[in-house]
């Protein structure tokens, strides 16, 4: 990967980690005080802005663990066993995100929201739960990278001796 591609990203990256924060400490208590006002129960409003929070948590763990991957790809040391730790945390991250778009469509359900509206909400979350299986694939083909650098290192380690 080239560095300006690396360097793209990363600006990309940080740019969702401060809109993303930004979101958290602006936008969630403007959020809630609409709710309020419109007069939302304090049980289910609360709940809302914790699947909020949460799900934005879940965007900026998956973030930061990217940004590490991409060190990794520019040192080189991406195909190694380090990787997979932040490849685990956004497969986990991805599907918390996943299960926490389902919690919307379950909160809205019995309220007086559309079922047209609740099934497109279930239907983010089958769709995000899709985005955590391709992450797992991929890990399938990182350790399938990983087992195939280690045997080409082996390799070459052996030609060096025949030499």
């Amino acid at each position: 990967m080239g560095k300006l591609t690396v360097l793209a990203l990363r600006i990309v990256i940080a740019l969702v980690l401060a809109g993303s924060l930004f979101v958290q400490v602006w936008m969630v208590p403007l959020l809630s005080a609409d709710l309020q006002g419109a007069g939302a129960p304090d049980g289910p409003r609360i709940t809302l802005l914790a699947i909020t929070v949460l799900g934005i948590a879940c965007v900026q763990v998956t973030a930061l663990c990217v940004w590490r991957l991409l060190t990794m790809v520019r040192r080189g040391t991406v195909f190694s066993n380090a990787a997979f730790r932040f490849v685990d945390i956004i497969f986990g991250a991805i599907s918390a995100a996943a299960l926490l778009v389902f919690g919307i469509a379950v909160l809205l359900a019995p309220g007086d929201v559309a079922p047209g509206v609740v099934l497109l909400i279930c239907g983010a979350a089958l769709m995000t739960g899709g985005v955590a299986l391709l992450v797992l694939v991929l890990r399938t083909l990182l350790a399938q990278a990983v087992a195939r650098d280690a045997e080409a290192r082996d390799l070459r380690s052996e030609l060096d001796e025949v030499i």
